[in-house]
């Protein structure tokens, strides 16, 4: 039984049709179609390029697609890198990938709710405090004059000044 590259190379060769009409039509790089008629599913970071791209190539040769992709997923199950289909997710990230997860998990209404309460607490706790009326003056009990401490401090004491002529 030939492979899908063999069967797809043949099939265009048979229409009489070159690379670069089959890429016209198809919309592949040429790069591609040579790799795809000579069985290199190397050239391809993933499975699903080479799915897409045999689909649209047997499609514009006329050839059954359905028994195309049977043959194609066979011959994708034999290779390394291709028998199982890629990881959805990269490796695990550290703490900064988890915490815009969590994020990223956050409804807009839960945020609207939490600033609305802290900004209700804000305003509860700023008119608490203003019904208290103003702190107490610590100067209150002071007398006129000039301040002196209770014990004479060391050095000298500067003379009050006057407006006097």
């Amino acid at each position: 039984m030939p492979t899908v590259a063999e069967q797809l190379r043949h099939a265009r060769e048979a229409q009489h049709l070159d690379v670069y009409q089959v890429a016209e039509v198809t919309k592949i790089k040429t790069d591609h179609i040579r790799a795809l008629e000579s069985g290199d599913f190397n050239a391809f970071t993933a499975p699903v390029y080479i799915r897409g791209f045999v689909r649209t190539y047997a499609r514009c040769l006329k050839l059954d697609e359905a028994q195309i992709m049977a043959h194609l997923d066979a011959e994708l199950a034999q290779t390394d890198k291709f028998s199982e289909p890629p990881p959805l997710t990269g490796p695990h990230g550290g703490v900064l990938d988890w915490l815009m997860l969590q994020l990223s998990r956050v409804t807009w209404q839960t945020v609207v709710l939490i600033v609305a309460c802290l900004l209700v607490s804000v305003l509860v706790f700023a008119w608490s405090r203003s019904r208290r009326g103003p702190p107490p003056d610590p100067l209150k009990n002071l007398g006129p004059g000039l301040y002196q401490p209770a014990a004479k401090p060391a050095g000298e004491i500067l003379p009050l000044h006057t407006n006097a002529p």
